[in-house]
């Protein structure tokens, strides 16, 4: 531990310094892949394809430069394309690019938001929310994800309006495509899949969605998509439109790209709604990726999680006053960072310095792009959100959770991402009710702190510990000095739910790695509800 410690980088300009080569290596392949991504983001969220590239700028440039993280990369994530497509068409009411500069506007209040978030230290509220409820939101992202690029990957326009019968028109719509567009969508699609099973070392290093873009853009220059039309014998019903672009559209430098918002719906509701759900899901995306990210340093640095949202709300703030869409801390370039050797975080600066030469000196390449491509990557991604996989770990963690998740998902697509959010985290509540929780103990914990010897904090918890009501313990433990002993007395809990499991867990192993001893006690008195060391328990009756 002590050696691992004291090799620990250096930052600011110490540690540009001592780890540029490392560090500009890593910016340059997080670069390859956040490119692509960047320009689907924007295109499938309803705003012009370079306000991903803005964004992805103003991250890696400033917000890299006064975070809180270490090795973490900010950017436009598929996780808000949801909530930014329904801004805009919310807020334009058919008026894509009046919707697109209203949006703007939300995305620079849900920054000075997320700004007044960190400053209020509110890093910690996060908590409330329930993790299967999050897991449960993310995986209707996905799916509304996948609804929306499918049609986009056969030629035609992602369709507008109510998810649901959008969803049901989709085998509809599918029976008319352009064949080259499904053609290069499924061909970037199998490159997707296949490519993590490529065992070749040289290989490995090309990222699939850099090899994705480059093979469309072949397939896009050999068909001619750049002058392609539906001919006037294709016949389409009235509801499908096909085209008429099938290559990704940019202005011809990047100042004709910054685009100014208009706050004229300021005062009407339906703009507070898109802003609290900007600020909800990103600022939620963003705390959850860093926090598994630091779990991936090397050097077990831990990040500073309300600088972190200061620092990402004056991004988000700057990207809304110049066109961009707003970031979050993402965790494909953050993993794809750590794994090719980042040390600090100039990579992420080096990142943001690359996108910003690649579209001074090359913004021609980008408007070969298909769309088909990036449909098909945004596709993919939408499915590792809401994979069969994600709905066995909640099944794993016993049947409650999975019943959560699956509530979660309906209610967001029936309704809206904050209104299903809220439905998660009702239904959570009621089966705590059901299970005995009272409603006096569902907002207030009971728990008594005793000390030993100076060295030894014991927590002793009564009643119910569960989500709505665990940020005062979580605070508290939080302040206990690197290097004591932690004991966590569950023996006269009635009921511990999943989330309480899971944060005292991810305590544990956190404060056991800063050199500290950390125990749970009394789990033997409880009955779990799954086999899963943490699924929800009750107390022995």
């Amino acid at each position: 531990m002590n050696s691992l410690t004291s090799s620990v980088p250096k930052t600011g300009l110490a540690g540009l310094a001592e780890n540029w080569r490392n560090d500009i290596v890593s910016g340059f392949l997080v670069f390859l892949i956040a490119l692509p991504l960047c320009l689907g983001v924007s295109v499938a969220s309803g705003f012009p394809a370079m306000a991903g590239i803005i964004t992805a700028i103003i991250g890696g440039l400033l917000v890299s430069r006064i975070n809180g993280t270490h090795v973490t990369v900010t950017g436009p994530a598929a996780g808000l394309i949801v909530v930014i497509l329904t801004a805009v068409q919310s807020l334009g009411q058919g008026d894509a690019v009046a919707g697109y500069r209203y949006t703007l506007a939300a995305i620079f209040i849900s920054g000075l938001l997320q700004f007044g978030l960190g400053v209020y230290k509110a890093g910690r509220l996060s908590a409330f929310f329930p993790s299967t409820v999050i897991h449960g939101m993310l995986a209707a992202i996905g799916i509304i994800i996948m609804a929306k690029q499918i049609p986009v990957m056969a030629g035609s326009q992602a369709f507008a309006g109510a998810i649901l019968p959008g969803i049901a028109k989709i085998p509809h719509g599918l029976a008319y495509f352009i064949p080259q567009c499904a053609f290069i969508g499924l061909v970037s699609l199998g490159i997707l899949v296949a490519w993590p099973q490529v065992k070749h070392p040289l290989l490995k290093r090309i990222p699939a969605p850099i090899l994705v873009i480059v093979v469309g853009v072949a397939f896009g220059q050999l068909f001619d998509l750049a002058h392609f039309e539906v001919g006037g014998d294709f016949i389409l019903p009235k509801d499908l439109v096909m085209g008429p672009d099938f290559l990704v559209h940019i202005p011809d430098s990047l100042q004709a790209s910054l685009v100014f918002p208009d706050f004229s719906k300021i005062g009407h509701f339906v703009f507070w709604v898109n802003v609290f759900a900007i600020t909800l899901v990103g600022s939620l995306e963003t705390l959850l990726v860093t926090a598994a990210v630091d779990k991936l340093d090397p050097y077990k640095r831990y990040s500073d999680l309300n600088r972190d949202l200061r620092a990402i709300g004056i991004g988000n703030a700057l990207s809304g006053l110049v066109g961009g869409l707003p970031m979050i801390v993402e965790i494909l370039r953050s993993s794809t960072n750590v794994n090719s050797g980042a040390k600090t975080s100039w990579s992420s600066f080096f990142h943001g310095a690359c996108m910003l030469l690649f579209v001074v000196l090359f913004p021609h390449v980008i408007g070969k792009i298909p769309l088909a491509s990036l449909a098909a990557l945004l596709v993919y991604a939408g499915f590792r959100l809401a994979s069969p996989r994600t709905f066995a770990e909640r099944m794993i963690l016993g049947r409650s959770q999975l019943l959560i998740f699956v509530i979660t998902i309906a209610g967001v697509l029936v309704t809206n991402i904050l209104a299903g959010v809220l439905i998660g985290i009702v239904a959570k509540l009621v089966i705590h009710w059901l299970r005995g929780v009272p409603p006096k103990n569902m907002l207030q914990i009971s728990y008594r702190v005793e000390r030993k010897d100076g060295d030894t904090w014991i927590f002793r918890v009564s009643g119910s510990a569960i989500f709505s009501n665990f940020v005062a313990l979580k605070t508290e433990v939080s302040d206990v000095p690197d290097g004591k002993t932690v004991i966590f007395d569950l023996s006269d809990a009635y009921l511990i739910d999943h989330t309480v499991m899971e944060l005292i867990d991810r305590f544990r192993q956190d404060y056991i790695e800063s050199g500290g001893r950390c125990e749970i006690e009394g789990l033997d008195r409880q009955t779990p509800f799954a086999e899963h060391v943490l699924a929800a328990r009750r107390r022995k009756l």
